[in-house]
């Protein structure tokens, strides 16, 4: 193995064998293989990667794709059909909740057994117990058998372990989505300084942190290895076979019409639209319009060619940033009030169409975003072939930190819940943020006041 090469995996499988009955576990053992009484089950099949020092991959797929059971034959837990795999340095595995904990026994033994097993001696648990305790921060359940956490807890408790035994491989299967706002922002900013030294392994259903924080991403779908590569890539890829696979088994529901609100209002070309409340003024675009911070952004032409994927009963035919008056943008200033339009088409008879919108920067992260669904509860549309329907969305363009971003489009049909994707389009208009005031997070808000006071 490399020096350079952290995680090998080759040729990797692993098979289940299904019993319908428990009985049939003993037939087969008493005829040796001469008769097959069990159905096979390959929950991963011939997949292949190697993994760099100090690489962070991310692994996402639905439910069942073998994520799962590739991390645990990496960590040794699970013995492989076929393949091989090879690490080199010290393995810290956050797996599913609970795994490598007694519940009889307290946290603080599970702390000393934990540790213990990944390769600390008695004397470096010692002298490592106050930072752990002090990091997972669960008090006195500390000294309670773990029996009685909640999964909250569970967590902390792992997660202090694996940060504090000097690990050189971190792998990480979706335990942190269980967490506390508070302790999740603690083991994000442990992991992106990890990161500079070591190698990370995570699953994750959100995309978004993958795109995030990962180099290359795995797509693993039915126990096979669909893409490796781009993060974005693979992001847009599964989020494609996801929504096409939901699309073969689910049934367009029927809405549910609600009352007339005060929050709804119908325009005047029967699409219904939010009544617009007035938007706070920020007090600093005047002085920021006016110095070299002022936030200008260069907007570019709709891409009907970029990646889409769909059903196919409506068509997006174009979109566009507009000025409050309905003129096409191309260049826009951050704190500006603007209109979205998304023109679409239907291709067949269309019962609830729904228009949505993302707003992505350049590593794919979800800013902002809405679509027309609950804005048409009231009064939703039926469409016939041919017909053609606009989305509008009317909102202050954020002021954005330098840097490029896209707009992502989406048309459906049925509810927030359940619905078909008839054209979904990656990136279908993209702007660059050439200067700002913002000097640090994602986007900027409207300021109504700031003062200082002397006290």
């Amino acid at each position: 193995m490399s020096s350079e090469i952290a995680v090998r995996v080759e040729h990797l499988s692993k098979c289940y064998q299904l019993y319908d009955r428990p009985h049939q576990r003993l037939l087969q053992m008493l005829w040796h293989g001469r008769k097959q009484y069990y159905r096979e089950f390959w929950a991963l099949s011939d997949v292949s990667f190697a993994v760099k020092k100090g690489e962070t991959i991310g692994i996402i797929g639905r439910n069942g794709s073998g994520k799962s059971t590739l991390l645990q034959l990496i960590c040794g837990t699970l013995n492989p059909t076929g393949g091989t795999v090879s690490t080199q340095g010290r393995v810290a595995a956050l797996l599913e909740l609970g795994a490598g904990f007694n519940p009889e026994f307290t946290g603080r033994e599970n702390v000393y057994m934990n540790a213990s097993i990944l390769g600390l001696t008695h004397d470096e648990i010692d002298s490592r117990f106050d930072a752990i305790a002090a990091f997972a921060d669960i008090g006195q359940f500390l000294e309670q058998p773990v029996k009685t956490y909640s999964s909250g807890m569970y967590v902390r408790l792992a997660f202090a372990v694996i940060a504090h035994v000097d690990a050189d491989i971190l792998i990480i299967d979706e335990a942190l989505s269980v967490g506390d706002a508070f302790f999740t922002q603690k083991c994000m900013r442990f992991l992106r300084n990890f990161m500079g030294k070591g190698t990370v392994l995570f699953v994750s259903h959100d995309t978004g942190a993958v795109i995030n924080l990962c180099e290359r991403a795995i797509w693993l779908d039915k126990g096979t290895s669909q893409f490796q590569g781009e993060p974005k890539k693979a992001a847009e890829l599964y989020l494609e076979e996801l929504y096409a696979a939901q699309q073969k088994t689910q049934e367009t529901g029927q809405m549910v019409a609600l009352a007339e609100d005060g929050d709804f209002a119908k325009s005047h070309n029967g699409l219904a639209t939010a009544t617009k409340n007035a938007s706070p003024n920020d007090m600093r675009l005047p002085f920021i319009n006016h110095t070299q911070f002022r936030n200008d952004i260069e907007l570019f032409t709709f891409n009907l060619n970029n990646a889409s994927f769909g059903a196919g009963g409506g068509t997006i035919l174009s979109v566009s940033l507009n000025t409050k008056e309905g003129d096409p943008l191309t260049w826009v200033v951050g704190g500006e009030s603007v209109i979205l339009r998304v023109l679409c088409e239907a291709q067949a008879t269309l019962t609830n169409p729904i228009v949505g919108f993302y707003v992505n920067d350049r590593l794919g992260q979800a800013l902002f975003g809405d679509n027309t669904c609950n804005f048409s509860l009231n009064k939703p549309l039926q469409l016939a072939v041919g017909e053609k329907f606009e989305a509008q969305f009317h909102f202050r363009m954020p002021i954005l930190p330098v840097g490029e971003y896209t707009i992502t489009v989406a048309l459906a049909e049925g509810t927030q819940q359940e619905h078909v994707q008839h054209h979904w389009i990656h990136d279908a208009l993209s702007f660059k943020s050439h200067t700002s005031s913002v000097a640090s997070g994602l986007i900027g808000i409207p300021m109504e006041n700031i003062s200082f006071i002397k006290i």
